[in-house]
């Protein structure tokens, strides 16, 4: 089966809320005031959100900090997961966890 494309925080951000709001990566910078070159590289993929963007983001959008956060984490998690696979097979699972 193949895998879906892992989607950037910067993507979701983007197609569901700045082209739908008609709001531009300028204006989402001025408006939340961070430096327009670490919006558009969340944007290319380039940057992670971190806590200080989410919490901007949240306060901005009326959503969560951790909404943001968790895609960001989530994003992370898959990219790890799919750069060490093969190390990630080799780990056996801990015989005490078995034992009960």
């Amino acid at each position: 089966m193949e895998r879906l494309k892992n989607i950037h925080p910067g993507e979701i951000l983007m197609e569901e809320f700045l082209l739908p709001l008609e709001i531009t990566a300028y204006q989402l910078s001025k408006d939340i005031e961070i430096p327009q070159t670490r919006t558009s590289e969340i944007l290319k993929g380039r940057r992670r959100i971190t806590a200080d963007t989410a919490l901007r983001l949240a306060n901005y959008f009326g959503n969560s900090p951790k909404f943001w956060l968790g895609l960001q984490n989530d994003f992370d998690i898959e990219e790890e997961r799919n750069s060490k696979e093969k190390d990630f097979r080799r780990i056996q699972r801990s015989k005490k966890i078995h034992a009960t």
